[in-house]
């Protein structure tokens, strides 16, 4: 099974030990971002996978190349150019002390890409293309870009999942609102909240309106799209959260159980690693309750890793499922 995922590769520049980002003396480096972090956990749930992207040539742009390859990532869509490697800064949250980004992308090799300037054999015997909403806000000509490859890919017969991922520092609801009109028809597997259908789509969501009416109003306008997915997190603290997985399936939904997860190491990427899970579930033909079962117990096993990619087998999330635990503790 192949797997071709697209987007920026990035430097994280993290605070350690509590710190603010303002009074750090010393930041913790790590590699990754959206559809980087589903391509890893993809490549370590056993699928072929590819990575496209673009690099600057020089250290920082091997660096990311190896940080995929290392995980087993193709990394032959990855092409060098350009000046820098896209950057954010996390102030890491503590307590009652929520984290907080700075993002530094503006110019980066990525970002500055104009047009297609890949092979023509991108997506030959590929069965699934996964892209998210982050990389259409990045620069005014990479809605297009999308959106052109993303009937490239329909065309050569792939399966296309979108994760809408809407980061409001990165682009306004307006112009994400028109991107999504064009992109949503041309989509099969979809990740969305309800934020998502009440801000972004315009529906009419009630603070009453469940998950499961939120996913049938959007199947109304998007018949064509077969699979929404998303978590609900509760925040006790930044060190505590409360989470739990929904999908709906060809019109069937299905919740997992909520975990309490307990001493977070790392939040960034559990998004990115319940997304892989989905997507596994779904190449693999689970049934709809396994498919969200795994996926959260993939998310819920990410926030006990350092950095923004998970790290763990098909095994090692079925045991921790077999284990029958609702809580993990690092």
């Amino acid at each position: 099974m192949k797997v071709v995922t697209l987007g920026e590769i990035l430097l994280r520049l993290s605070t350690v030990n509590n710190e603010r980002l303002a009074h750090s003396s010393q930041l913790a480096l790590h590699l990754g971002g959206c559809e980087a972090n589903v391509a890893i956990s993809l490549a370590n749930f056993g699928h072929e996978v590819a990575f496209v992207s673009k690099v600057p040539n020089h250290a920082m742009g091997f660096a990311a190349i190896n940080q995929l390859k290392q995980y087993g990532v193709d990394t032959r869509y990855v092409i060098k150019g350009g000046d820098r490697l896209g950057t954010y800064y996390l102030e890491q949250g503590v307590g009652i002390r929520s984290a907080k980004v700075i993002y530094d992308r503006a110019n980066s090799s990525f970002a500055q890409i104009t047009e297609n300037e890949w092979s023509t054999e991108l997506f030959t015997d590929v069965e699934l293309f996964h892209v998210s909403g982050i990389t259409c806000a990045l620069s005014e000509n990479w809605p297009n870009l999308v959106i052109e490859l993303i009937k490239l890919a329909k065309k050569a017969g792939c399966k296309v999942s979108f994760d809408i991922n809407y980061r409001s520092k990165l682009w306004p609801y307006d112009q994400a609102r028109r991107v999504l009109q064009v992109i949503l028809p041309l989509v099969d597997y979809c990740s969305a909240g309800k934020l998502d259908a009440k801000y972004l789509l315009e529906l009419p969501i009630e603070e009453n309106t469940t998950t499961e009416d939120c996913y049938e109003l959007i199947s109304q306008r998007f018949p064509n799209i077969k699979c929404f997915y998303a978590t609900n997190r509760k925040v006790h603290s930044a060190s505590i959260n409360e989470l739990q997985g929904m999908i709906w399936l060809q019109g069937n939904y299905w919740e997992s159980k909520n975990y309490y997860i307990d001493s977070i190491v790392d939040r960034v990427g559990g998004g990115d690693a319940f997304a892989a899970g989905i997507l596994h579930g779904l190449m693999e033909k689970y049934d709809g309750q396994t498919v969200i079962d795994f996926a959260t117990a993939a998310s819920v096993l990410k926030h006990s890793i350092p950095g923004d990619c998970n790290q763990f087998s098909v095994e090692e999330v079925l045991e921790y499922l077999q284990s029958d635990s609702s809580r993990i503790v690092r």
